[in-house]
């Protein structure tokens, strides 16, 4: 297993919420957007609950594109249940290429960092945050980093 990968699935098992509610969206979703535009990251940025979308937000420099791969790679979690970026790492360690191997369309799905479930602990994932614009493994650091920082909050009460 690669380095990346052990990170990931560390990642995984770490970002594991006792709740996430709407208002904990609209925190989290105004806390990557503050951060993108403070950084100058020309990015959109995307909150599901399911298949709804709950938050969202683009920053001067984002496109359409990003919005239509925010959507490719929350499909990528929406059906696999784990990070986008671990998804197609775990192909990679594989040798195989998402998407020959997965069979799903690449028009709609896209195994590429930047989307992260929101996973509830004792209760499975309930939808993701996702972010689109930079290359992809810093697009997924840049949602973890927030993640992490939002648990610590509730933790922290």
């Amino acid at each position: 297993m690669s380095e990346l990968l052990e990170r990931l699935v560390a990642e995984a098992s770490e970002l594991q919420f006792d709740r996430f509610t709407l208002d904990d969206a609209w925190l989290v979703g105004g806390k990557l957007r503050a951060a993108a535009a403070e950084a100058g990251h020309p990015v959109a940025i995307a909150i599901w609950f399911g298949s709804q979308r709950v938050f969202h937000a683009a920053l001067p420099g984002a496109t359409a594109d990003n919005d239509a791969w925010l959507d490719r790679k929350h499909r990528v979690v929406d059906r696999y249940g784990q990070a986008s970026m671990l998804v197609g790492e775990e192909f990679r360690a594989k040798g195989e290429d998402f998407d020959v191997h997965a069979r799903l369309d690449p028009r709609e799905f896209a195994a590429h960092g930047g989307v992260v479930p929101i996973r509830i602990r004792e209760v499975g994932v309930i939808g993701a945050v996702g972010v689109s614009g930079l290359p992809e493994l810093a697009d997924h650091e840049f949602v973890v980093a927030q993640l992490r920082a939002h648990l610590r909050e509730q933790r922290a009460g």
